[in-house]
């Protein structure tokens, strides 16, 4: 997974917007102003990729305090050069954190690469301060069974095609539907939320429930 994305880093940006036709920076930009934070925020970008939420965080608080946290290196360094200046390389399941050091995780795209969505999810709770937030943008199976079939052939096929334009690999974007075939719905993620200790303030359902956003507290 390290090398996939190491390999994938310079591109992500574009193909991410590609395959939402640029509504995914609509999505987060959404995801940040609902989440309303205080001016001094101290949040984090998990499984931050090229550093989205961290820039889109700055950019509406320039006095909050961003730290992005990717499980590539290659990923960081085009994050650093957008802006962010604090990342760390770290496994989701084992952050380097001390408990409640943030007000908001943010994560984008990221839980359905976790190795356990579970262990992750304890973990971001435990680096959250009681009252903070959780926002998370990403895929999700669509409840019907004969959307959700046309949802993953699209992914399927447009993950082929942009593999084969921009690295002759026409596998190399298709893990996309490959790691949503055994995730979950929004429902069900929702439910996992409440298990681990957060309430959910609210969720947006896009792409027919192939497409969620979730805004969480941690009681």
């Amino acid at each position: 997974m390290r090398e996939m994305f190491g390999r994938i880093a310079p591109r992500y940006d574009f193909v991410t917007h590609t395959f939402s036709y640029g509504m995914d920076r609509r999505w987060k930009r959404y995801g940040v102003a609902k989440a309303a934070l205080p001016a001094n925020a101290v949040v984090l970008d998990l499984a931050s990729g090229t550093g989205d939420f961290s820039h889109l965080v700055m950019q509406r608080l320039p006095q909050a305090r961003a730290i992005g946290v990717d499980l590539t290196e290659a990923m960081l360094r085009v994050a650093r050069a957008r802006g962010l200046s604090h990342g760390a390389c770290a496994d989701a399941t084992r952050l380097p954190f001390a408990d409640g050091s943030f007000d908001c995780v943010f994560i984008g795209y990221g839980l359905r690469n976790f190795p356990s969505l579970e262990s992750a999810l304890c973990e971001i709770e435990r680096v959250t301060r009681p009252g903070g937030l959780l926002v998370t943008l990403d895929f999700f199976l669509p409840a019907n069974r004969i959307f959700r079939r046309l949802y993953l052939g699209y992914l399927y096929a447009q993950g082929a095609l942009w593999g084969t334009l921009l690295h002759g690999r026409p596998r190399t974007y298709t893990y996309i539907p490959d790691s949503l075939r055994s995730f979950v719905s929004i429902e069900e993620f929702s439910a996992a939320l409440g298990r681990m200790g957060y309430a959910i303030l609210d969720t947006r359902a896009y792409l027919f429930g192939g497409i969620g956003l979730h805004w969480a507290i941690k009681r």
